[in-house]
């Protein structure tokens, strides 16, 4: 059996493949590897951060329960995010409410906001306000990233937030490609909508 070090190394079907015969070395270590990207995914589609880390749990739990129906014809990666999105989805349709915040509640830290905290402040009253403009267009955008529907927002998150193709967001929200471009088209055109006349 491979030790920690050694499963670090290993490509993840090898590493699956162990998980498999019920080697729970082999499973931390693909969550290890995959606890932070999922959290991501998820967080971006439900907007909060307690809430992501619970569907993160359920999403690495299916995971575990279903390790053995996984097919190493697809990748590994595109079979955990479908599993999180779904889960993810699956959240926004029981709640059939909007899960970002509206009126600026704490737990509803934007993109914008981890962004601009690694910007280098300066003193003068320009760049202060470049920052506070920035802010409010990020928060603008996760909002209306926000009001779309669950299966647009996913496409979207997969597209420009993990950097996914088309072709890999298809099989890992099992939809036809044709249908995935529409989606995301459909969203961006929504987004546009949503932020006409930001900036006048």
């Amino acid at each position: 059996m491979p030790t920690n070090d050694q499963l670090v190394s290993l490509p993840d079907a090898d590493v699956v493949r162990l998980a498999q015969e019920g080697r729970e070395i082999a499973f931390r270590e693909l969550v290890r590897r995959y606890e932070r990207p999922v959290f991501s995914l998820v967080y971006r589609m439900v907007r909060d951060r307690e809430t992501a880390e619970d569907l993160a749990q359920d999403a690495f739990i299916k995971v575990l329960n279903h390790i053995d129906r996984y097919s190493p014809e697809f990748k590994f990666s595109s079979w955990v995010f479908k599993i999180a999105n779904n889960v993810a989805i699956d959240h926004l349709r029981r709640r059939r409410l909007d899960t970002v915040s509206m009126d600026g509640s704490p737990h509803a830290s934007s993109a914008a906001e981890v962004e601009a905290s690694t910007f280098d402040v300066a003193s003068d009253q320009e760049s202060a306000l470049d920052e506070m403009e920035a802010r409010e267009l990020g928060d603008a955008i996760e909002s209306a990233i926000g009001l779309l529907r669950p299966e647009y927002r996913a496409c979207i998150m997969l597209r420009h937030v993990e950097g996914r193709s088309y072709e890999e967001i298809a099989s890992t929200l099992d939809l036809p490609l044709g249908t995935v471009k529409t989606y995301i088209h459909r969203a961006r055109h929504e987004l546009r909508r949503a932020l006409e006349g930001i900036n006048e």
